[in-house]
């Protein structure tokens, strides 16, 4: 079993501060190998994009609403793993303000911001990459992670205290976002011909988790040699993702092409990820994605991550086992699950597939 480790392995140097000093080029810790870098201004999939849904009609009494809704959310986890939604029932002025405090956040001194600086223990604090191993090549992103369930792993003092008030912005947040994902959760649920809470049930009910990850881009002078983060499919139960509605970063897979996500204002991006790709034996995948960069803007994005318990061995369910369709993945915490992402960073869908009972 993989181990998590005290330290990194390497000084850290933040990213921010990289970006402040290149002009014309970037360290060859961040230069990508060829067939990983992004193609950059490319546009030649401008119409095609990640299904956008209304969620306002779920309240409505007319049934052929809320079913449209449904299947309009059940195609998007079939076909893209990639769904945005609006009218979601979160305030627009809250989603405001936790962007932009948390943009205040990543320009104060650095001096500030060093005193929250994370460990590989636990990610929590501000930190600058992902991943242990030595020599491995960065992502160019600074991020700010940050746990907000179990409440027993809920630390105010590892939260900024600057600027004003960010605590509780960050609170009111948090606390939002697990209704709009517990009220998604049912959704799928309900969508895998299953009753509402079982999804729900098999994170732990009451005792879900659930973290943040704010990602913070700066400018960089080579977009076309790195990325902001590298190809991965989330470790997790399910993301909620506020994207820079002003810049566009966000790449999906979509079969062998990589499609930039043009962000709705006032929307949350939502994607699936590992975990239930495993409860629902794969009928739900999780799909790879990654963020490119650029010369002219920062960008700055908030990822919240609905997930397990992270002691619950979590399994295919047996209501969608058949003997026709047997159980692809063995159990695994969600502990054990995310230790390897944590030691090795993002590295495409390689743990998930790695699984497979086959």
């Amino acid at each position: 079993m993989l181990k998590s480790q005290k330290d990194w392995p390497e000084p850290i140097i933040r990213v921010q501060s990289l970006s402040e000093g290149c002009i014309d080029s970037i360290p060859d810790r961040y230069i990508k190998p060829p067939t990983d870098r992004p193609i950059v201004n490319s546009s030649s999939n401008d119409d095609t994009n990640i299904p956008i849904i209304d969620l306002g009609g779920l309240n409505s009494d007319d049934l052929d609403v809320q079913d449209s809704i449904l299947k309009q959310i059940s195609d998007a986890c079939h076909n893209w793993g990639f769904f945005q939604i609006v009218n979601h029932g979160v305030s627009h002025d809250l989603m405001d303000k936790a962007r932009e405090t948390w943009r205040e956040f990543f320009h104060m001194p650095m001096e500030m911001k060093q005193q929250y600086a994370n460990s590989p223990t636990t990610y929590e604090g501000y930190g600058s990459r992902l991943g242990v191993e030595k020599g491995a090549i960065l992502d160019w992103s600074d991020y700010y992670f940050m746990h907000y369930l179990p409440s027993s792993l809920k630390d105010y003092n590892k939260w900024p205290d600057s600027p004003s008030s960010c605590r509780e912005v960050f609170d009111e947040y948090g606390k939002e976002l697990v209704k709009l994902s517990g009220r998604l959760m049912k959704i799928l649920s309900l969508n895998l011909g299953l009753e509402e809470k079982i999804l729900e049930n098999a994170f732990g009910g009451e005792e879900i988790g659930a973290c943040m990850r704010v990602n913070f881009y700066p400018k960089c002078p080579r977009p076309e040699l790195t990325l902001g983060l590298s190809s991965h499919s989330d470790p997790g139960g399910m993301t909620m993702l506020l994207p820079d509605d002003q810049v566009a970063g966000l790449q999906v897979r979509k079969f062998d092409n990589w499609i930039t996500v043009n962000p709705v204002r006032h929307g949350f991006i939502v994607n699936i990820g590992d975990q239930i790709q495993v409860l629902s034996n794969a009928k739900y995948k999780s799909v790879e994605h990654r963020v490119i960069v650029n010369s002219d803007q920062e960008r700055l994005s908030l990822a919240f991550f609905y997930n397990p318990k992270s002691d619950i061995p979590i399994e295919p369910l047996k209501q969608l086992v058949t003997p026709e369709k047997p159980a692809l993945y063995p159990a695994m915490t969600f502990d054990e699950y995310r230790l390897f992402i944590r030691t090795r960073g993002p590295c495409g869908k390689s743990q998930v597939e790695s699984m497979k009972s086959l």
